[in-house]
């Protein structure tokens, strides 16, 4: 009884069908703001389901700091979805969201991200911020790099362990955190999912990420025996590639956006696939 009573009372309680065809939060039947997952590499790798949201919606933004749609380009979705696009950043999401979450009071605003909404924590407390504010939500997920990833290894998901990034040195700063989950999920053999950093005009390679990693394992005394870069996931053509950080430092991986995987002891299919798609 008390948890019924509490679910009745939130103001975040599912009521009527949103926009994304699924029981969520509505006002008059209507979502208010709405998630999207825009997929992997280009404006194509939306669903049906958040290109439908998309036209129905008064105000779009996409952010951009998280990840990119590298296949498409603003234009080519304002275009695709006849709609004009605000372009929204780190700041503007974590330190000045009022600007879209008090046109939602009123009006159906959409919030794209590259991948799955909800992958990254920075659009968890988005919407934790809308509920607050009594704002109704609803997520319209998108294929995410955490699964595609495994499709493109062949490294089985249920093996990874906690996942990390690599950012750019800055000055003095050279953080040591990376290595030190890839040594922990190591230990505990999981293997390890690395994000590479994004910023405004420039993109990680896997080639930098790599040099990165080595000096962080040398200061740290570990070795990393085994490396798999990934390229352009969800694009017509990927590049998958496996083997040391030598053999991969010197591997032409195209152009962004790119990713590592560190893995742990290989289960026998798992090398199996890697020696036929990843050139182990």
């Amino acid at each position: 009884m008390l948890l019924n009573r509490w679910w009745r009372r939130s103001p975040c309680t599912p009521t009527n069908r949103g926009c994304n065809g699924h029981s969520d939060i509505s006002r008059g039947g209507q979502v208010v703001l709405s998630f999207v997952g825009l997929g992997l590499f280009d404006l194509y790798d939306i669903s049906i389901k958040g290109l439908e949201c998309i036209r129905k919606a008064d105000h779009i933004f996409l952010e951009t700091y998280t990840s990119r749609i590298m296949g498409s380009s603003r234009e080519d979705m304002e275009e695709y979805y006849q709609k004009p696009i605000t372009l929204v950043g780190r700041e503007d999401v974590e330190q000045h969201p009022d600007a879209f979450l008090d046109l939602a009071k009123d009006t159906d605003v959409v919030f794209l991200t590259g991948g799955d909404p909800m992958v990254s924590t920075t659009h968890m407390d988005l919407r934790i911020r809308a509920c607050r504010k009594g704002i109704p939500t609803a997520i319209i997920h998108g294929s995410s790099i955490s699964s595609a990833v495994c499709g493109l290894s062949g490294l089985q998901n249920y093996r990874f362990g906690k996942s990390c990034s690599v950012p750019f040195p800055h000055k003095n700063w050279f953080p040591m955190t990376p290595i030190e989950v890839i040594a922990q999920n190591l230990s505990l053999d999981l293997h390890t999912l690395v994000f590479l950093d994004i910023q405004k005009d420039r993109y990680m390679t896997i080639r930098e990420a790599i040099e990165l990693l080595e000096v962080m394992a040398g200061r740290k005394g570990i070795s990393i025996p085994l490396y798999v870069g990934v390229a352009r996931a969800g694009s017509e053509k990927p590049v998958v590639a496996a083997g040391t950080a030598g053999t991969l430092k010197n591997t032409d991986f195209g152009s962004p956006l790119h990713i590592l995987i560190i893995p742990a002891e290989l289960h026998v299919m798992e090398r199996e696939y890697l020696e036929l798609f990843a050139g182990l």
